[in-house]
């Protein structure tokens, strides 16, 4: 499954991975698999965002 975001930079994605990390954290001692795959997501997304190319100065 593939999923398209459109935001108006990076520093919302980053939002957007510190609020999966700390919802798994809130998730993990009553949904511990729940708490498992957001963040997983969160480093996927972290990793395609260290993927993408550096703007030029």
């Amino acid at each position: 499954m593939a999923l398209l975001v459109r935001l108006p930079g990076t520093d919302e994605l980053s939002e957007i991975i510190e609020a999966l990390l700390t919802a798994a954290e809130a998730k993990e001692a009553h949904a511990p698999e729940l708490a498992l795959r957001w963040r997983w997501l969160a480093n996927d997304i972290g990793d395609a965002l260290d993927q993408l190319p550096q703007p030029a100065q």
